[in-house]
């Protein structure tokens, strides 16, 4: 190849290369805030299982549950 396509070919491969490390951060900051979601959904999760439970109990306290035959 010649010079002129050598550089060409280096300009390209720069510029693929910069895309993939815009991507790459991209994906970090994606993977962060997922995790986060994450977090956040178990701790949600957590306390609608704990509420439920609470529920239950309270019907029963109050009889409010009905009783199979």
């Amino acid at each position: 190849m010649d010079e002129k396509t050598n550089n060409l070919v280096l300009e390209h491969l720069r510029h693929i290369r910069g895309s993939v490390d815009d991507i790459r951060e991209d994906m970090r900051e994606v993977k962060s805030r997922l995790g986060l979601l994450e977090q956040q959904y178990a701790i949600i999760s957590g306390r609608l299982d704990r509420l439920t439970d609470r529920v239950e109990r309270i019907e029963r306290r109050l009889d409010l549950v009905e009783h199979s035959p």
